[in-house]
């Protein structure tokens, strides 16, 4: 099962990452100066996550494929890591898709 963990960066802002049963991460959020705001940004990914027009898929300069989970305003609320391949990629956005709409919350 996936869990949300929910940490402060060095600029005190609310972050969390989406990790899956295995504990990879497989999403990150921007960065929220309130605890109410990140709450609603989990909530969005959860609700988000199980369309595929949500998900923008990428590749970086650097020729490597990632993805973004975007909210119906169209808002980046998720970003995922660097991959290898476009199937890997692919792979992760199923990975969000199943974990996310009953990931727990754990504060780390």
């Amino acid at each position: 099962m996936g869990k949300f963990e929910v940490y402060k960066n060095k600029s005190e802002e609310y972050r969390f990452r989406l990790k899956a049963g295995n504990g990879q991460n497989i999403l990150a959020s921007e960065g929220y100066k309130t605890k109410a705001a990140l709450d609603n940004g989990m909530e969005s990914v959860r609700k988000n996550s199980q369309e595929e027009k949500r998900y923008t898929k990428g590749v970086s300069t650097s020729g490597k494929p990632y993805f973004n989970l975007t909210a119906t305003n169209g808002q980046v609320i998720g970003k995922s890591e660097m991959y290898e391949s476009e199937s890997a990629r692919d792979n992760g956005i199923q990975s969000v898709m199943k974990n996310a709409p009953d990931a727990e919350v754990v504060d780390s």
